[in-house]
């Protein structure tokens, strides 16, 4: 992948799942996104608005089990298309990190590109269990399959929220906004790449 364009483009299917997502890093925050449940569109939404990525997202799973497999394989894609689309990272910031507040509810996320993956998560506890068809549980998981793909290091922490709408989607604004921050380009690094190891 060139510097010129970062773009990722993963096709993953299984018996359980047909995901299509495609991103481009340095868009505008286009987004067309349908996986079959809505509120996770409309978090995948925040995610290419509040980035600036052109984000598409198709996917087909066995809803009428549950949306489980939908869920986590779209992430899953989603995490290995962003690895693609950030190529050799040359140049870029690295590090990222933003709070946002969503009225009651107030989510921080930091990141590091580090090729390395880890996550640390920590929401309010007895969150109602669902928001229209989307499980509560998922957002961790969400997050585990797409730090497993991209090999980040995200840390998201929410210390406080009441309404379950809001602590779900101010987590997707501030993760958007810290990828965003660490993988844009720094002018002052043009053709470096951040890391004393020589490698990310």
């Amino acid at each position: 992948m060139t510097r010129e364009g970062r773009v990722g483009r993963i096709e993953r299917v299984t018996k359980e799942t047909s995901v299509l997502v495609e991103i481009d890093l340095d868009g505008s925050g286009k987004v067309d996104v349908a996986t079959g449940v809505g509120f996770y569109d409309h978090m995948l939404d925040q995610l290419g608005r509040h980035g600036l990525f052109d984000l598409t997202v198709k996917t087909e799973g066995d809803l009428h089990i549950d949306s489980h497999h939908t869920i986590e394989d779209t992430a899953l894609a989603l995490g290995a298309a962003f690895k693609q689309a950030l190529g050799d990272k040359v140049g870029i910031y690295r590090f990222g990190n933003c709070t946002v507040p969503l009225d009651e509810s107030l989510a921080q996320v930091t990141v590091d590109l580090s090729g390395r993956p880890y996550l640390v998560h920590t929401e309010p506890e007895n969150m109602a269990p669902m928001i229209g068809e989307y499980d509560t549980t998922m957002t961790r998981h969400i997050l585990e399959s797409f730090v497993a793909q991209a090999q980040i290091a995200l840390h998201v922490h929410v210390p406080y929220g009441r309404n379950a709408h809001h602590i779900v989607e101010c987590q997707f604004k501030a993760l958007a906004r810290a990828l965003r921050y660490a993988s844009e380009r720094d002018p002052r690094a043009a053709g470096i790449l951040p890391s004393t190891k020589g490698a990310l």
